[in-house]
């Protein structure tokens, strides 16, 4: 018979790793567009040049945050970490 175990095991692993690579993804995204915001000439956008800055670091900040969530999510723990919880 088939194990079945094994086949739940390995879709477990892909769909966490394709979960892994979205969520950097996402962050490079939310990087890539604060900077472009940041930098976008002043009659491209409706906002204005401070509004665009705002905007832009809070979008470059979120990213940031974002990667290193998701590093640390995905990041195989110590074997400190694992003991003390």
């Amino acid at each position: 018979m088939l194990d079945t175990n094994a086949d739940e095991r390995i879709g477990g692993q892909s769909s966490q790793r394709l979960s892994r690579y979205f969520a950097l993804l996402m962050a490079v995204i939310y990087v890539a567009l604060g900077i472009f915001l940041f930098l976008a000439p002043d009659g491209m956008l409706t906002l204005s040049r401070t509004a665009r800055q705002i905007v832009g670091g809070l979008f470059v900040l979120y990213g940031l945050i974002r990667f290193v969530r998701t590093i640390r999510q995905f990041s195989p723990r110590s074997r400190h970490d694992s003991l003390s919880h």
